[in-house]
């Protein structure tokens, strides 16, 4: 081969690592020779319940219609999003997950030259759809490992297009109140959007917490959006939206690729959002898991930030390397996920399993950190 094809890809491409997603467990069984049913996963934020009945009975349901291509306008879907939310049809942009939307709003808005500005520790996929489109990333440093919007704002210049911020924010699980949400809008130059990025919105219960959607007719420049992979168990239907003004949301769907969400999403998504009792059963079964690993950190002298999302970032004892921690967990099933590509080396980030997986996380953990700790490692 003489065509060096690197050189021809666009110059933000040539640039781009690909996202680094949680180690499969299948992948780990090959590795290590392990039973898959022995592994406990605990790295993706994902839904330990598992899918609500009512999403499985709509997969089933969709079968019969395999070869036909899935409605490209989402109808049901909408208007199932429409009587929950108290929004309009003509405001929404569904996506191939909430990351579709990510990169709608960049390519839409961003050119060559432009600069999106994020947090410190925020969602790294911001950046690489940045890098795509040949922007720059104004990280603005975080404190105490949450968004300082004061610092996002002065990151804020005439090439700032888009401003992304997570509530909560993974992986830190950190979260903006509504006070601070609304001054930070305030100030915000209405032609620089706002990217509200609600993931993990359902298992917040805190009583200033913003609504993002309650702010968007206040706030034209605000687009949020949200997930069916967390909370409604969906991770693997990959479903998200994003609601705007119906002028942003008019550009978005035009960037959007005819039927990016497949028959099966649509129609398992609309059930599980109206599975109220399963959403609540998620709920409940993370904040009982999140109590547990608080109070065992606690009593391992382990030093965590708080979290509100379905997931919990813990620091390892000083001398003793998080990375080897990874290591010896994976030996032991366990995956969880390091995080120093977020700036936070001596941390790992667990998802919230239920009982028995929070549990052998907790056994693995403590053996890992006797061993590393005899061996000076």
């Amino acid at each position: 081969m003489t065509t060096d094809y690197k050189s021809l890809a666009v110059e933000g491409v040539q640039g781009l690592r690909p996202y680094q997603p949680g180690k499969p467990i299948d992948e780990l069984a090959r590795e290590l020779g392990l039973n898959e049913k022995d592994i406990v996963k605990l790295a993706s934020n994902e839904n330990p319940v598992g899918p609500s009945p009512k999403a499985l009975a709509a997969i089933q349901g969709e079968l019969e219609e395999l070869t036909r291509y899935p409605d490209g306008a989402g109808f049901e879907l909408k208007k199932v999003l429409c009587e929950k939310l108290n929004i309009q049809p003509e405001q929404i942009t569904l996506g191939n997950g909430s990351s579709d939307i990510l990169d709608f709003i960049t390519r839409v808005f961003v050119n060559d030259g432009d600069n999106v500005v994020v947090s410190q520790h925020a969602f790294a996929i911001y950046g690489l759809v940045a890098k795509m489109v040949g922007a720059e990333t104004v990280a603005a440093p975080a404190k105490n490992f949450a968004h300082d919007l004061d610092a996002m704002l002065a990151a804020i210049n005439d090439k700032t297009r888009i401003v992304f911020v997570t509530n909560p924010n993974n992986p830190t699980g950190t979260w903006i109140k509504k006070d601070e949400l609304i001054t930070f809008l305030d100030k915000v130059p209405e032609r620089v959007l706002v990217l509200l990025d609600e993931a993990y919105f359902e298992y917040v219960d805190e009583n200033d917490y913003p609504n993002g959607l309650a702010l968007l007719n206040q706030y034209p420049n605000l687009v949020v959006t949200r997930t069916f992979s967390k909370a409604y168990g969906l991770a693997s239907m990959r479903v998200g939206y994003g609601v705007s003004s119906p002028e942003i949301a008019d550009l978005l769907n035009r960037v959007r690729p005819p039927f990016n969400v497949n028959s099966f999403a649509l129609a398992a998504a609309k059930a599980a959002m109206l599975d109220e009792e399963y959403v609540a059963k998620s709920i409940a079964v993370n904040n009982s898991g999140m109590a547990y690993l608080e109070n065992e950190f606690n009593r391992l002298g382990l030093d965590f930030i708080p979290s509100v999302g379905n997931f919990i970032s813990v620091k390892m004892p000083a001398g003793i390397n998080a990375m080897a921690v990874n290591s010896g967990l994976l030996q032991e099933g366990v995956i969880v996920r390091p995080v120093a590509n977020y700036e936070m080396p001596e941390y790992l980030r667990v998802s919230i399993g239920i009982e028995k997986e929070n549990q052998a996380f907790i056994a693995a953990l403590e053996k890992v950190l006797a061993q590393l700790g005899e061996s000076g490692d």
